[in-house]
């Protein structure tokens, strides 16, 4: 192993935060970009400790992502023994959303009524019972990627005919109750090490992109999105600390709106990418980032003794 410490990344400029903050501490690390990386399985892992910072948005920026490749390279690394933060059955689940509500109903939360399809041309008949509008999700989404409201069986039944559903690149997708969300805004909690860490009221708009994240919000046309750090109460913080657990993930969030029909939380995302607020300081009156790489100081303390 060349490192003690390998941060493996694809976004171009997501990560500039976290690897200020680790300069800032002093703390020795790889910097390695997944969009142009081979492994060889003869060969060691990079790191004896090793962060995923894969976006399932990969996709987006280029048609050979690398998505699954990282799979195989995380899964390959934790047999050899690597500690591999957000290893590859956090990427299993964080790259199937189908997966992510199935792990919610088992704990019992609420989620939207769904069903899952690997046919566009199953999509009319899928929504038997249901009631409009629907969301037509892809299984692999990201940055709001990849869905589409319908508000009566015409419109989808049109768009099937006409092929002007999403597409996703697992060739499944999801038929989903349109949740309408409790004065607009839909919650955030960050989770580190399995504990909550903060919480976002975000305000939902016409969009599905809500990512309040710097580099985020830094993109070219994108509307601002409000939003404030809020106290979620303790069911939502021990809903998300229970999603964390079982999914083994060690930095991420889960995104829940309440139901303005009945009141019910619905969880409906699980993102282990987490960039973290953007302008922190005045957010939440703190870095996250800071916390980040106290946790990473302490798994290094590990996978050293």
């Amino acid at each position: 192993m060349t490192a003690d410490l390998a941060i493996l990344y694809e976004h171009p400029r997501w990560f500039a935060p976290l690897f200020a903050a680790l300069d800032r501490r002093g703390i020795r690390y790889q910097a390695i970009d997944w969009t142009d990386h081979r492994f060889d399985l003869a060969a060691p892992p990079p790191a004896r400790l090793i962060l995923n910072r894969l976006a399932m948005s990969a996709f987006l920026r280029a048609a050979e992502h690398p998505i699954f490749y990282a799979a195989a390279a995380l899964d390959h690394w934790q047999r050899q023994g690597a500690r591999v933060l957000n290893g590859a059955g956090v990427l299993a689940l964080d790259s199937n959303k189908a997966r992510q509500l199935s792990l919610f109903r088992s704990l019992g939360l609420g989620i939207p009524d769904t069903r899952v399809v690997h046919r566009a041309a199953d999509l009319p008949s899928a929504a038997e019972g249901m009631r409009f509008p629907l969301l037509v999700k892809a299984n692999i989404g990201g940055a709001g990627a990849g869905i589409v409201r319908f508000d009566d069986l015409a419109a989808l039944q049109g768009a099937v005919r006409q092929g002007n559903v999403p597409a996703s690149i697992d060739n499944v997708l999801m038929l989903q109750d349109y949740v309408p969300a409790r004065g607009g805004t839909i919650l955030r909690l960050e989770t580190l090490a399995g504990r909550f860490l903060y919480a976002l009221e975000v305000a939902t708009g016409a969009a599905f992109d809500l990512c309040p994240a710097d580099a985020c919000l830094a993109e070219p046309g994108r509307a601002a999105i409000a939003m404030r750090a809020v106290d979620p109460g303790p069911e939502l913080v021990e809903a998300a600390e229970r999603i964390a657990a079982a999914a083994g993930l060690d930095v991420g969030g889960v995104e829940v709106v309440i139901d303005d029909r009945d009141g019910t939380p619905r969880f409906y995302d699980f993102n282990a990418l987490s960039n973290f607020v953007a302008k922190p300081s005045e957010v939440l009156g703190w870095d996250p980032h800071d916390r980040l790489v106290d946790y990473l100081e302490q798994e290094l303390e590990r996978v050293r003794a």
